[in-house]
C-alpha cells in the first residue's frame, strides 16, 4: 500500500511540534463504519534505541489473519512526552508500505486526539495514509475521566479543556478500561463499536494483541 510522505522526519522538538500543528487541521472526525480488513500496528523495543514494528491484517468476521509484516529498526528521536510517535512512525511507514493489501482501518496501540497537543499517532498515520484510524491505550495520558460500569461495553468520556477527546472503555466485564480515541476519518461512535468487536475475548482488541505478539516474537 501507498503511504503519503507529507514532510521529512524531523531531528528536533521544535520541527516535531511544527509537523503535528501542521498536519492537526487535517484530521476529518468522521467517516465510514463498516470496514472489510482492520489492520493493528504495534512497536515493541529493544534496548533504548533498538524497535521492531509490526502490521497485521484481520478479516474483522472471523478475526483470522490476512498479511503481517515485520520491521526491524532503529529510532533517531528522543523520548518526549507528546512526541513519541516519531519514534516509531518511520518504521510504522515502512512496515505498512510492504502490505500487498490495504485495510481500510487502522487500529493504533496509543492515542489519537487523546494528545497535548491533539494529534497523536493514530492522527498522525491516519493523516499520512488517507485511512480510517483509531488509538487504543492501556494507561490515560491527558485529560480526565470518571471510572465506567463493570459491565462490557460500558464507558466514560475522557475530557480535556471541556472537550471529549476519548474514552475510557470497558471491553471485558470487571476488567480494567482501555483508553479509546479517534484518529483520523472515523467519529467516536464507530471507535467505540469497533473496539468492542475485535475484542470478544481479550481486554485489548486482537488487531492490537497480535501485533504486539508478532513484535515480540516475530522475525
Amino acid at each position: 500500500m501507498r503511504v503519503n510522505q507529507l514532510h521529512p522526519w524531523p531531528t528536533s522538538v521544535a520541527e516535531a511540534e511544527a509537523v503535528q500543528d501542521r498536519l492537526r487541521v487535517h484530521v476529518e472526525p468522521t467517516g465510514p463504519t463498516d470496514f472489510t480488513l482492520v489492520a493493528g500496528l504495534d512497536v515493541h523495543y529493544h534496548g533504548d534505541d533498538e524497535l521492531t514494528a509490526a502490521v497485521v491484517v484481520l478479516d474483522p468476521g472471523t478475526l483470522s489473519v490476512v498479511e503481517q509484516v515485520v520491521v526491524h529498526g532503529k529510532t533517531t528521536f528522543p523520548y518526549v512526552p507528546g512526541l513519541f510517535a516519531f519514534r516509531e512512525l518511520p518504521a510504522l511507514v515502512e512496515a505498512l508500505e510492504r502490505l500487498t493489501v490495504t485495510p481500510d482501518l487502522l487500529v493504533c496501540d496509543g492515542y489519537g486526539l487523546a494528545h497535548p497537543r491533539g494529534f497523536g499517532l493514530a492522527c498522525h498515520i491516519g493523516v499520512l495514509t488517507g485511512l480510517p484510524s483509531l488509538g487504543v491505550a492501556k494507561t490515560p495520558f491527558v485529560g480526565t475521566h470518571t471510572t465506567p460500569g463493570r459491565e462490557r461495553g460500558s464507558w466514560t468520556p475522557i475530557l480535556l479543556d471541556d472537550s471529549t477527546v476519548g474514552r475510557a472503555l470497558r471491553t471485558q466485564r470487571a476488567i480494567k478500561p482501555v483508553y479509546v480515541s479517534q484518529g483520523h476519518r472515523i467519529d467516536l461512535d464507530t471507535v467505540t463499536d469497533q473496539v468492542l468487536r475485535l475484542a470478544p475475548r481479550f481486554r485489548l482488541p486482537d488487531p492490537v494483541r497480535k501485533a504486539d505478539h508478532l513484535a515480540r516474537h516475530g522475525s
